[in-house]
Formats: structure tokens, sequence, C-alpha cells
């Protein structure tokens, strides 16, 4: 029998190429997105189109607009502006408090509920925002929670955090995918969509995209609105 995976699905570039990585291993696919409250809902448009092309189960919208109103992101506080990529060592006002502890939490209850042992989580700790909650130490100490947390854990069926892409470059996730058949013009990384959907060019997200398809010799299918065509 195939093995489930539960993929914790943003409609973003590494997110897809994580989705592409399950699938390729023979996992049965189980995708979670989550409405934060983020500021544009194209991203979540975009998981749902590309869940239904690549043929997952089931694919889960899960509401938790309450982190956003907590604010201090300017993902989701629209009193605080996306900055350009600072290229610095700062954390960007982008980060998002807790955000992946909560999620990996909601894919690990839905993982003990419907049998699975296995959640891919797109993180990367290369070519990335610098995010404390997409470090490998921290994905380590998460799924020793989670076994300790769970009745599947403590009764042996343990629970293992997939995160191919942690020690990758943009660039090879990007060869990565293209390899497994992505269509990257699904996908949507910008932080700052314009009305008509057209990436800045300038956020950090942008600026890792733009870069990964340079540094892969890829032509970057995303549309960016000027000046940054």
């Amino acid at each position: 029998m195939q093995k489930k995976a539960i993929i914790l699905f943003s409609g973003g570039l590494d997110s897809t190429t994580c989705l592409a990585i399950a699938k390729n291993q023979g996992f049965l696919l189980y995708a979670l997105s989550f409405d934060y409250g983020q500021k544009h809902k194209a991203e979540l448009i975009a998981a749902e189109r590309i869940a239904t092309m690549m043929g997952v189960q089931a694919h889960k919208f899960i509401s938790l607009t309450a982190l956003g109103e907590l604010g201090a992101s300017a993902l989701t506080d629209d009193r605080i502006p996306v900055h350009d990529y600072p290229n610095n060592d700062t954390v960007p006002n982008t980060y998002v408090p807790a955000r992946n502890t909560i999620f990996l939490s909601m894919a690990m209850a839905w993982a003990e509920i419907i049998n699975a042992s296995d959640i891919f989580i797109g993180a990367n700790s290369l070519d990335y925002s610098g995010y404390p909650d997409c470090r490998p130490d921290y994905l380590r100490s998460f799924e020793e929670m989670a076994n300790l947390a769970t009745k599947a854990g403590i009764e042996g069926r343990r629970l293992t955090i997939h995160a191919p892409l942690l020690l990758l470059s943009k660039c090879e996730i990007i060869q990565t995918g293209l390899a497994l058949g992505v269509d990257y013009r699904l996908t949507v990384s910008c932080y700052r969509l314009d009305e008509h959907g057209r990436s800045c060019g300038s956020c950090d997200s942008c600026i890792y995209r733009k870069k990964g398809f340079s540094e892969a010799g890829a032509l970057d299918p995303t549309q960016y609105y000027l000046p940054y065509s």
C-alpha cells in the first residue's frame, strides 16, 4: 500500500517543488493550505489549481485568520508595508511569528487522524529570508516534540518531518522541480502582487526567485510589473 504524506502547501515555488518530490517518492498526497490573514489570496488560488493538476488525494484549506489579526508582520498587517529585499542578516518584516509551528501542528493533527507518518515542508536554510522556523535545529526539535505529543508517537508510529529543500540553493530547487515536470508559471511567490497578479520583483521572495532561475539557466516565467520586468 502507498504511504500517505501531508504537504504544507502554499502554492509557492518551494512548496510546489516539495509536492512534486513527495509524489515522485510514491506518496499519496494530502495537501494542507492556510488562510492566515495574508494580504493577498492569489497563492491560495494557485495552490488549489496546482493541487488539482498534480493529483492530490485531498486538499484542505484551514482558516487561521486570527494569526493575522495579531499583526506584527508585513504579510498580514495593512499598516506595515513590505520592504524591498534588505540584503543583510536581519530577519525581514515579512516574518510571521510562530507560523511554521502552527502550520506543522495542524499537519501533525491531520496526520494522526488519517494514519499518516510523513509530513513534508518546503523549508530552506540557504537561499531564504532568515526566518528562525526554517532552520534544521528547529525542524528536528519539532519532530521530537510531535512524537512525544501524539498517541501515534507513544504507540510507536513515529512521525517524520521531511524538509527535502532544506540544504538546497534556490537554483538547485528549481532544477529539481523542472526535472520533475513542475510548471512554475502556476506558482506565486511575491509578497506584494499588483491588482493584475504580477510580481514586484524586489521583495525578498522575488529576489530569491529571480536569482534561482538565473543561476539555473532557466527562463523565469514570472510576470513582473515595471520597473522590474
